[in-house]
């Protein structure tokens, strides 16, 4: 089976296995663990920020991050095509109290600047309204095709939030792969942030986890927000050994991964009945869709798993492949021609699903 659903079914390579059996362990909750020390203090340097703390998801991470730097009552502000907003099931409000204020989200990955502003721009005296503690942002960006956000649009949002006085959260679950494909190093992506999440256990391999990253007291509110959400864990050298190897020796492989996702989508455009909706993919993430109006993403989806290929609906009728470490480009090339037989398939079965006439 082609696995293209997500670069979370990664596996641990066998470097990591190896250092996970002898990693030195400790209680990280008492801040004993040196593996899980070392690691944090490897992310924060190459995040450019003061300090880190392991977290075990990308998804406790954010909510982190915000309980850390919202109070109760206010609001953050949050891309309408976020996953914070879309698949991370409200948490912020559920557990912190903190309102969402979704805004647009451009086919660039970027916040529709003039509805930013207007958030920001509330009157701070009126009881009436929720004050904007922190923007979120979001690189790369998922739901846009894994797009990356231009460089001038994060440092006119950082701008924005320090004239407000508001924080930055940077859910930078695939950071890495928007800084090879910018070709900058991810502590300058980063910068204005106040804290910032990169994910350990997508395209870098490990096995869980992800790093929050900012600014020192940002990120011990944050470790007292972990502990309160169950997040605190003992002997976590084992997880901590796996994640050193993900930061310091996996992110350049990223790019053998986007250019597999090219491979897919040039590959893709030749199918008939298959619309490509990024078909220069700038990272790891390709989104398609069915043409003819006949196709469900249903129907390809379930064709393709039949076929022997795994791919994953993501909002709009829209089907996405995430190309990774466990994919090869002879299964790339396997990938378009199982789709194809998939659209063929759907179709045939649709046609035989219409009614006859009288």
């Amino acid at each position: 089976m082609i696995e293209l659903r997500s670069d979370t079914f990664t596996v641990p390579t066998p470097k990591m296995r190896k250092a996970m059996a002898a990693a030195p362990v400790g209680d990280d909750v008492y801040g004993e663990d040196p593996t899980v020390r070392r690691l944090e203090e490897v992310a924060a340097d190459l995040l450019g920020k003061e300090s880190a703390c392991l977290m075990p998801s990308g998804t406790m991470a954010n909510l982190a991050a915000l309980l850390a730097q919202a109070p109760r009552g206010s609001t953050a502000i949050v891309g309408a095509e976020s996953d914070i907003y879309v698949y991370e099931a409200a948490g912020a409000s559920v557990c912190g109290g903190i309102g969402y204020l979704p805004v647009s989200v451009e086919a660039d990955g970027s916040l529709r600047m003039a509805e930013l502003v207007d958030a920001l721009s509330i009157d701070q005296d009126d009881p009436q309204f929720a004050r904007p503690a922190v923007i979120c942002l979001e690189d790369t960006q998922n739901r846009r095709c894994g797009a990356v956000v231009p460089q001038d649009h994060l440092g006119a949002v950082y701008a924005q939030a320090r004239h407000h006085g508001v924080a930055v959260h940077l859910d930078g679950a695939r950071l890495f792969n928007a800084a090879v494909a910018a070709g900058r190093p991810a502590a300058e992506l980063a910068r204005g942030a106040d804290t910032v999440q990169v994910c350990l256990s997508k395209g870098l391999s490990a096995p869980i986890g992800s790093m929050l990253a900012g600014r020192a007291d940002a990120v011990a509110n944050a470790r007292r927000a972990r502990k309160m959400l169950g997040g605190g864990m003992r002997q976590a050298g084992v997880i901590a050994a796996a994640g050193l190897i993900a930061l310091t020796e996996m992110t350049d492989r990223l790019a053998d991964d986007h250019a597999l996702a090219r491979r897919l989508a040039d590959g893709l455009a030749t199918v008939s009945d298959l619309v490509v909706e990024n078909p220069r993919p700038q990272t790891n993430i390709v989104m398609f869709r069915a043409a003819d109006p006949r196709l469900s993403w249903q129907s390809i989806v379930r064709e393709a798993a039949s076929l022997g290929l795994r791919v994953g609906e993501l909002g709009h009728g829209r089907i996405r492949a995430v190309t990774h470490r466990g994919v090869t480009r002879e299964q790339i090339d396997q990938s378009v021609e199982i789709l194809s037989q998939a659209v063929r398939r759907a179709l045939a079965a649709s046609s035989t699903r219409q009614p006859t006439g009288a």
